[in-house]
């Protein structure tokens, strides 16, 4: 039996880092909602594709590698600089704060959190950018 694997995404390695850095944070209470990956995919393939044509193509590419679960610290230990570590957080706290279910539920919910404090320690970004990156994601939604 042949086993068929879909195609690398067009994407560095460094942005298939960030990329599965984020997916960790969508999959980090055991499921992944339809609009956590939408968000992923619409604004990762924005930061990484100008050309919209290639957009759509991007998107079906890292669809596939959604499923993939790699621990945090390996991924994070990859990231070359504050501003991937800052991308990383933006778009991890965006994705998790898109998939409440329903209205009486928190936007973040406790595995969440945990996971989303673990990535705040790993980055090791300064208590003032976090607060700063996480009032603009709240301001952004609101709009």
């Amino acid at each position: 039996m042949i086993l068929q694997t879909s195609p690398s995404p067009s994407i560095t390695p460094r942005q298939m880092n960030m990329f599965r850095i984020v997916a960790s944070m969508a999959w980090s209470d055991g499921s992944l909602a339809g609009e956590e990956a939408d968000l992923m995919l619409e604004r990762l393939s924005h930061l990484f594709v100008s050309d919209p044509a290639q957009r759509q193509t991007l998107q079906q590419e890292l669809r596939d590698y959604l499923m993939q679960n790699i621990p945090l610290e390996e991924l994070t230990s990859k990231l070359q600089n504050n501003e991937e570590r800052e991308v990383v957080l933006r778009l991890g706290y965006e994705v998790i704060r898109a998939s409440s279910r329903t209205p009486e539920e928190d936007d973040i919910n406790e595995e969440e959190a945990i996971a989303y404090q673990k990535l705040v320690k790993l980055l090791g970004l300064s208590a003032d950018v976090v607060q700063r990156i996480e009032t603009e994601v709240i301001e952004e939604s609101k709009r």
